[in-house]
């Protein structure tokens, strides 16, 4: 069974050229609109999607900040734009690559199966962070037990954790987990971070109102102990 790709772009055009070109590896979908986009992601569940920047309406940026609350699937951003800075923003919130147009269909192919082959290289690994006799976190897997039992986050849970869990014992400030879980181009309050805290320890903690793991350390932000 092949596997699935969704290309997103408002140029229906290249789109078509680009299925027809993948589609002997691939079982591929595409949208023309960051909604549809959105859609056909949390449907199809996708192994990687390839998304244009510069689309009317919802952007890629947005589409890759709302996957990104919600999923890991890798994120190949397709963009006429070559400055560091566009770079950068698009690796902070979580892409895996970048291709700039005009590209080589050849190129594109070549880095999707770079991805992937990454990705089956990491369920291989593993690196656990234990934090007490019930807890458990394993990063590369992206899991987290209590006394054996998994737990079930979703990726923005799952980062606020694994950015708390990496600093163990030690504080971490709000700006950092904020600018850690959302990037530094999303500018999310304080009110959010605490929204995603609540929702953690309702999931983790035994008594979530008297916190055993996630702590706060007074006027600054959290530890997890």
């Amino acid at each position: 069974m092949k596997q699935k790709i969704l290309l997103v772009d408002d140029d229906k055009t290249l789109l078509s050229f680009l299925k027809e070109f993948l589609s002997a590896k691939f079982e591929v979908f595409t949208a023309s609109s960051g909604q549809d986009a959105l859609r056909k992601a949390y449907g199809e569940q996708p192994v990687i999607v390839i998304l244009d920047v510069m689309m009317p309406g919802m952007d890629g940026w947005e589409v890759t900040a709302r996957l990104r609350e919600l999923s890991t699937v890798p994120i190949i951003l397709l963009t006429g734009k070559t400055s560091e800075a566009d770079k950068l923003r698009g690796f902070s919130l979580g892409i895996d690559d970048y291709v700039t147009k005009p590209f080589s269909f050849a190129e594109l192919e070549a880095r999707i199966q770079a991805i992937l082959n990454r990705a089956k290289r990491r369920t291989g690994t593993l690196e656990n962070i234990v934090i007490s006799d019930e807890l458990v976190i394993d990063i590369n897997r992206r899991e987290v037990r209590r006394n054996d039992e998994p737990i079930s986050l979703t990726p923005t849970e799952f980062r606020l954790l694994e950015t708390l869990a990496k600093k163990q014992g030690k504080a971490v400030s709000e700006e950092t987990l904020t600018r850690k879980v959302w990037g530094e181009y999303r500018s999310e309050d304080s009110t959010v971070l605490r929204r995603y805290i609540w929702s953690l320890r309702a999931k983790i903690e035994h008594d979530p109102a008297n916190p055993r793991w996630i702590v706060n350390v007074r006027g600054y932000g959290y530890m997890l102990e």
